[in-house]
């Protein structure tokens, strides 16, 4: 049963449009400037308002406090040796790609010449995704959770070293929250639930592991399909909204990314939520730019270190 099913929504951006309108790097410039100062510049350092403009540079001057900087300053595109119109397109391709999109790929499309180059843009852009969750889920909501990682030979069936535990909730037709847990027990299962579940929700349904009893309260009733029974849907209760997340997420690993480290799999569930969460805006385009100036550089060192 396919129940992700986006919208026809008419999106603001297209590739052709992107083309069309960041073709340089002047254009790609003033639309961040615009989106960045809306009311005017302003000097990140002191606040002041009083600026020169040295065009010759594509810099500014602080009259107040004396401070230089660009429309790139203090944000993910500081310090970048990479034309704008890549970064442009690369926000693009990724937002657009429902499975994700690799390094590879990316250093392949923009011509870029390095895949660590490729890789470390990738994750900048990743790093602004990180979304914040200004209301708790509501409604119906389907909780479950899932093993990410790859085989291993010569071990058990149930062998779970090499793998990392992963919580989902999904409201019904609504958002999604992906986080990474420690175990399956009451107890981590509860304070996920308690942190992204508003506490007047209708329901929640989940299977039937034994870690969700004591879920439900006065304004919230907790349903549960038998998965141990082959019992997957009862009426209006199951969990496929959800699993369809995880078959997303097994996806995009699997077939677009390959591989991917404990490290770095936090930002991997930020870039689904953000994308999921984020299909039916047709602005999707400009607000991720606006994640980016809004954020603070993400250095290679960070990304690498243990």
């Amino acid at each position: 049963m396919k129940i992700i099913a986006k919208k026809d929504v008419k999106m603001d951006m297209d590739m052709i449009r992107l083309m069309e309108n960041y073709n340089n790097e002047d254009a790609c410039r003033e639309h961040l400037e615009h989106l960045r100062w809306q009311d005017g510049v302003v000097c990140p350092r002191c606040r002041s308002r009083v600026i020169r403009n040295s065009y010759t540079r594509n810099q500014f001057d602080c009259g107040s406090c004396g401070y230089q900087f660009s429309v790139t300053t203090g944000t993910i595109f500081q310090d970048t040796h990479l034309p704008l119109q890549k970064w442009f397109v690369a926000i693009y391709l990724m937002i657009e790609s429902k499975k994700g999109i690799s390094a590879n790929q990316m250093k392949r499309t923009l011509g870029i010449g390095s895949y660590h180059t490729a890789w470390y843009l990738c994750h900048r852009i990743r790093a602004a995704m990180t979304v914040d969750h200004p209301a708790p889920l509501s409604k119906i909501i389907e909780v479950d959770e899932t093993w990410i990682g790859g085989k291993r030979k010569n071990v058990g069936h149930g062998y779970k070293g090499n793998k990392v535990l992963v919580a989902g909730a999904a409201q019904r037709k609504g958002e999604i929250r992906l986080e990474v847990i420690d175990d399956r027990t009451r107890e981590v299962l509860n304070e996920f639930i308690k942190k992204h579940i508003a506490d007047n929700a209708e329901a929640i349904y989940t299977d039937d592991w034994p870690a969700y009893k004591g879920i439900a309260n006065k304004d919230t009733r907790h349903e549960t399909v038998n998965h141990s029974e082959n019992e997957w849907v009862r009426g209006d209760i199951h969990t496929n909204y959800v699993e369809n997340i995880w078959s997303l997420l097994k996806r995009s690993l699997v077939g677009s990314y390959h591989q991917v480290s404990k490290k770095h799999l936090e930002a991997y569930l930020d870039e689904l939520e953000w994308r999921f969460n984020n299909r039916e805006n047709p602005y999707l385009f400009r607000d991720t730019l606006l994640k980016l100036i809004k954020s603070d550089n993400l250095e290679y060192k960070e990304l690498t270190s243990n």
